[in-house]
């Protein structure tokens, strides 16, 4: 297996490189997927003005606010892992409101985010058209086994040690969620110390 270390600054490059060049189908959409510890999203967001400064318009849309319902999500309690990894996330309105959209053919009509897990209300957020051309980067955690489309996908991976270590301790019940959690993406980034992030394997 070949890894390639980097800087975060050259993690960036390498990504805004890969993301530009993928296919447009219309548009892009990048999935960005890590534990909480990664902050995929602090990643997702140093990609924005890289891709804006090639051209190309910037839709930036977290997972994390299309969580479903709490009377649903903790249906079997606040602490169940399995909850947590398959019952959580609200799968159909990510699709509906986010990625189908984006699909060839689509309107490129996109819902930047549908519910508020803070106030458990629905967010009420305005829809945004993302012009062709345009990129999609939704940041999110156990998101590369539930068959979400996208040109794009990478995964910020961690040992189970260093998944265990870097995981605030009131959500360590999170932790047998990502037992067996190895999932295929085109680019896989180790991340056990995001000062010296390491690709592995070949890319593109």
């Amino acid at each position: 297996m070949k890894v390639r270390p980097l800087t975060p600054e050259g993690l960036v490059a390498e990504l805004v490189e890969r993301v530009d060049a993928a296919p447009r189908t219309p548009w892009t959409r990048v999935l960005l997927d890590g534990a909480p510890p990664t902050r995929p999203g602090a990643l997702a967001d140093a990609l924005v003005e890289p891709l804006r400064a090639r051209g190309r318009p910037v839709l930036r849309v977290s997972a994390g606010d299309f969580l479903r319902p709490a009377s649903v999500r903790l249906e079997f309690g606040r602490t169940d892992p399995d909850a947590f990894r398959d019952g959580w996330l609200d799968v159909g309105g990510l699709l509906r409101e986010v990625l189908s959209p984006l699909d060839p053919g689509g309107s490129g009509r996109v819902l930047p985010s549908l519910w508020n897990p803070v106030t458990d209300r629905a967010s009420r957020a305005d829809y945004a058209t993302l012009p062709e051309g345009g990129v999609l980067l939704l940041d999110g955690t156990l998101l590369l086994d539930k068959w979400l489309p996208a040109e794009l996908t990478a995964h910020l991976w961690l040992s189970e040690a260093a998944l265990a270590r870097q995981t605030d301790p009131e959500w360590r019940w999170t932790l047998p969620a990502y037992a067996g959690y190895e999932p295929r993406a085109d680019v896989t980034i180790r991340y056990d110390h995001p000062s010296r992030p390491a690709l592995v394997g070949t890319i593109g």
